[in-house]
């Protein structure tokens, strides 16, 4: 057999690759995945979760899943559970290496106090607005605090009295004392440490001064010894001073890389924007399956295996790109396609009546669960005299080259027998079609002499005495717009919500799915992927809608 040609390094893997030519770390790669836990994760924390743990898996490293949990205001347990849950569900593993930024409050301190007396850092009593005035802007220098040339024991006694809580919140700042026209913004003396009286997760009340997320992030990656900080690209211009205090505190110094963040059309990836989403009530939680977070997904019935392709597929970038959201579906149909049963159900039912069957007959017929996976075996499913039909597959006036059900043609029913339309019933006041009426060819059923005459179309069906009711959400894009966040001036980006993202139904399907479990996942036969929701009752389920079978996305392999 042709060995497949081994994959193009991306650009991370290049620099990796060389750092191990020439021994930068000791032919180490030790990377991170750093969420912040006051939100949930989402498709493009997917990416970053498979790039890190990938790439230490790629070159027999490690990985650390560390919280950011620098800003009491926002974090919550739950989030922290939700991200654990989320990278486990993915498939990697963080084994015992799981720390938080909170782990390292008495080291950032004592690094802060080190700064302090290097002369690189000072107590401000500017406010945050005012701090924003001094900065200046891109092509004016800013303005140097008028406390920035305090005494380094000055600076020393107020940032021990702001740790001990004497000061109130926002009434005092710890600034790094770099440069206030540095053509980087974020070099003219950032914020260190602000005041926040507000109990932590982790360590209660212990502490009422919190490490901003640029002072505390580089050090983290220092004292569990990362040797490559992968990030995305908006962190680029974070990297001189992510540098700076490696610098100035002379400690171990990981390697900042950016790539670019994941885009996708007719999604939102912002967890402010996601949360707006949630709070307003315009989904139904961080995991509805309309939702780009990992729990929602998972809810809708996406694969960790999918999520993982999708990731392989798109590759790493430098520079921002969209990806056609048909991208995804298609991975996750190509592992849906693979691993689902196949099962029968009708979602717009229509009854059908086979005239020349007998009345209380029942038969058992073979049907087959998974045609790409032969162990699955076959399932039986019973046949009785009344059908029920999508109503889409019957036409009382057919166009041309409609090969389905009509007065007249002949269709095979799946796994069945061959079928003629020989009536239409109507409602007499409204004209509605209530039923077709056929026969069938006895002949026709598989193992039949006639099993392998030809017909045009094949449709679906369940027999009407032996279905179950189910309730099926049919989920479309959360938005209309490719890119629901550019609208017009006076608007945001919920006026391009779809308003026909969920319908909800009442469909009837085959007896051996009053077993089915959350979570398990079934192809309808000619219709779609489904997912078992939580929300499903014994003896009826409920199903979410995963995608649908037509795959309008065509990648080259």
């Amino acid at each position: 057999m042709e060995a497949k040609p081994e994959k193009s390094l991306n650009f991370i893997h290049e620099i990796i690759e060389e750092d191990n030519k020439t021994g930068k770390h000791g032919n180490i790669v030790h990377t991170r995945f750093p969420p912040e836990p006051n939100g949930y994760l989402h498709i493009g924390h997917a990416k970053s979760i498979c790039l890190n743990f990938g790439t230490a898996a790629k070159y027999n490293g490690l990985c650390n899943l560390r919280f950011d949990d620098t800003n009491p205001v926002k974090e919550d347990v739950e989030y922290v559970d939700s991200i654990k849950e989320d990278v486990r569900w993915l498939g990697f593993d963080w084994e015992d290496r799981e720390f938080y930024a909170s782990d390292y409050f008495e080291t950032l301190y004592n690094y802060a106090v080190i700064l302090i007396k290097k002369g690189n850092a000072y107590v401000c009593d500017l406010t945050v607005e005012e701090i924003g005035q001094y900065r200046g802007t891109v092509t004016h220098a800013g303005k140097e605090s008028p406390y920035r040339n305090r005494s380094v024991d000055e600076n020393l006694d107020m940032f021990s009295r702001m740790r001990s809580g004497e000061f109130a919140d926002g009434t005092k700042v710890l600034r790094a004392k770099i440069d206030m026209a540095h053509p980087n913004m974020l070099m003219r003396d950032p914020i260190l440490y602000r005041i926040i009286h507000t109990e932590h997760h982790r360590t209660g009340n212990k502490w009422c001064i919190y490490p901003m997320y640029d002072y505390a992030h580089g050090q983290c990656d220092s004292i569990e010894h990362i040797t490559h900080s992968i990030c995305t690209l908006e962190f680029e211009v974070h990297r001189p001073l992510y540098d700076w205090f490696i610098k100035e505190l002379e400690i171990h110094a990981p390697q900042q890389i950016e790539f670019a963040r994941l885009n996708i059309t007719h999604t939102v990836m912002s967890k402010r924007k996601l949360l707006e989403l949630v709070q307003e009530n315009y989904v139904k939680g961080w995991d509805d399956p309309r939702m780009p977070t990992i729990c929602g997904l998972r809810r809708r019935g996406y694969t960790p295996e999918s999520l993982r392709n999708f990731a392989d597929i798109i590759g790493v970038a430098k520079r921002d790109n969209v990806i056609d959201f048909a991208l995804l579906e298609h991975c996750l149909r190509e592992d849906l396609n693979k691993q689902a049963l196949r099962r029968l159900a009708v979602l717009n039912p229509l009854k059908l009546v086979i005239e020349n069957y007998p009345d209380e007959l029942v038969e058992e017929l073979d049907a087959v669960n998974n045609p790409e996976n032969t162990e699955t075996g076959l399932r039986k499913v019973p046949f009785s005299k009344i059908l029920y039909i999508e109503q889409e597959d019957f036409m009382e006036n057919p166009p041309a080259k409609f090969f389905r059900l009509a007065p007249g043609n002949e269709v095979r029913l799946k796994y069945a027998y061959i079928i003629k339309c020989t009536e239409v019933i109507k409602d007499n006041n409204t004209g509605e079609i209530k039923e077709v009426h056929c026969t069938y060819d006895p002949e026709t059923r598989s193992g039949m002499p006639l099993s392998n005459r030809k017909v045009k179309s094949t449709i679906h069906w369940v027999s009407a005495k032996h279905a179950l009711e189910a309730e099926v959400r049919l989920y479309e894009q959360l938005f209309t717009k490719e890119n629901p966040e550019a609208t017009e001036e006076g608007k945001d980006f919920k006026d391009n919500i779809n308003p026909n993202s969920l319908q909800i139904k009442t469909c009837f399907i085959e007896p051996s799915l009053s077993e089915s479990k959350s979570g398990e996942k079934y192809q309808f036969e000619r219709i779609g992927y489904f997912c078992v929701d939580p929300d499903s009752d014994k003896g009826k389920p409920v199903f979410n809608r995963t995608v649908t079978l037509r795959d309008s996305y065509k990648i080259v392999k």
